[in-house]
């Protein structure tokens, strides 16, 4: 991580004015995360968007105000290339979930410059990877430990035995991470496949997230329907 040091006169001003730290890192400059004087955890899941269809030329003295008009900004993540321009998305981090709902009412498909509009949404939030191609015969802890060692904010590894022989995994796993800033981090280190993993290369990828259900829709809730349950006649809370 670097302390970006090309800034322009708006840019300064932005920095001088909120406090906010601005760095350089695996190609996106991060403005904030945390902010200043920021106390606690950082902000829960579902508070983050995606923004896109954003001008190559546009940089965070233009995007923070903007972004800030709906809540308190937490962190941005504005990708970029190395030609120093960015790659036409973002995304930003904001202090509840109530202010990702503003973002996407409010400045959803605003104009941003003729011909530009935002394309506002949230972000999915998903901090799983797959990661295919693994030896069979390498154990869960195997997995976790080589995977931590490339890897940084591995918190659990999920893999499953094999159909045939149970003394072996199936060749895959499920890799959790403390954060999606951290699965995405070493899906961007792995995906080259550059990197070997018990000294070969692997498939890695998102896994399926888990589906978000806004609290909204959650509130008009009252039955659920299970479908495709395993009955068992021998067992006493078996459905008939």
């Amino acid at each position: 991580m670097i302390v970006f040091e090309y800034q322009t006169p708006g840019i300064l001003q932005l920095i001088s004015r909120t406090g906010y730290k601005l760095v350089q890192e695996n190609g996106q400059r991060i403005y904030g995360g945390p902010p200043p004087n920021w106390m606690g955890p950082p902000p829960s899941k579902g508070s983050e968007v995606f923004i896109g269809k954003l001008p190559r030329d546009i940089f965070e003295d233009t995007l923070v105000p903007i972004f800030g008009r709906v809540g308190f900004i937490y962190e941005m993540r504005l990708m970029m290339d190395f030609s120093g321009t960015n790659r036409g998305f973002c995304f930003v981090t904001y202090s509840t979930p109530e202010a990702v709902a503003r973002a996407v009412k409010e400045l959803d498909r605003i104009p941003i410059r003729p011909n530009y509009r935002l394309g506002v949404t949230v972000s999915i939030d998903n901090c799983r990877l797959f990661s295919g191609g693994l030896p069979k015969d390498k154990n869960r802890e195997e997995i976790f430990d080589e995977i931590s060692r490339v890897t940084e904010g591995v918190v659990d590894v999920i893999c499953y035995p094999g159909i045939a022989d149970k003394s072996k995994s199936r060749g895959f796993a499920f890799v959790e991470y403390e954060s999606h800033k951290a699965a995405a981090m070493a899906r961007r280190k792995l995906l080259p496949q550059k990197i070997l993993l018990f000294e070969q290369r692997v498939a890695v990828d998102w896994a399926e997230p888990e589906p978000m259900v806004s609290d909204e829709i959650m509130k008009n809730v009252s039955l659920i329907f299970v479908i495709d349950l395993i009955t068992d006649s021998n067992d006493p809370f078996s459905v008939s």
